[in-house]
């Protein structure tokens, strides 16, 4: 794996485009209890209401607070996001290029997530509803869980609530 250190900011335009319209800060106990198809979810992460400012961000990357982004916009997502948090990430690293490459995806970028063995699959795609990528996303997670054991999360994911179909920033991308 080759880190790339990162020269521009991590939601430039040309690198991610997340939503920056309002963000969520991870907080060290429980902040709400969402009911959502008869499951009960506890959240950590708190909401928000203030654009995400480059401030907040360099506060992400200085380890302050874990800063997390929302996937999802009006129902739609630009990006299909998969979360490694196994034992083997250059396993992972070789797995995904393979893949990426044999399904001939080429718009994709890899980060190292908060601690060394995660990392961050972002897939760039035309915007699509919360089916349609939930759909793509399980179909690219079927076919990497062919090659190795399945230590990953998927998103978007329909059977999660809004709140809970958030991406942590990244913290260094990796060269694919």
């Amino acid at each position: 794996m080759t880190e790339l250190s990162i020269k521009e900011p991590l939601l430039a335009p040309n690198l991610l485009k997340l939503d920056r319209s309002y963000y969520y800060v991870k907080r060290s106990s429980i902040v709400e209890k969402i009911i959502f198809q008869h499951r009960t979810f506890y959240a950590k992460f708190e909401r928000i209401d203030e654009p995400l400012e480059e401030m907040v961000i360099s506060q992400h990357l200085n380890r302050q607070y874990i800063i997390a982004s929302p996937l999802l916009k009006n129902g739609k997502t630009e990006y299909l996001v998969i979360e490694y948090r196994g034992m083997e990430p250059s396993r992972f690293f070789n797995a995904v290029r393979h893949l990426m490459s044999s399904l001939q995806i080429t718009n994709y970028l890899l980060f190292k997530g908060k601690k060394e063995s995660y990392m961050q699959l972002f897939i760039s795609i035309a915007p699509a509803e919360l089916e349609e990528a939930d759909a793509m996303v399980s179909e690219i997670s079927d076919a990497l869980e062919r090659r190795l054991p399945k230590e990953w999360k998927c998103f978007p994911d329909k059977s999660l609530p809004a709140s809970y179909n958030i991406i942590t920033l990244p913290y260094k991308k990796l060269a694919h």
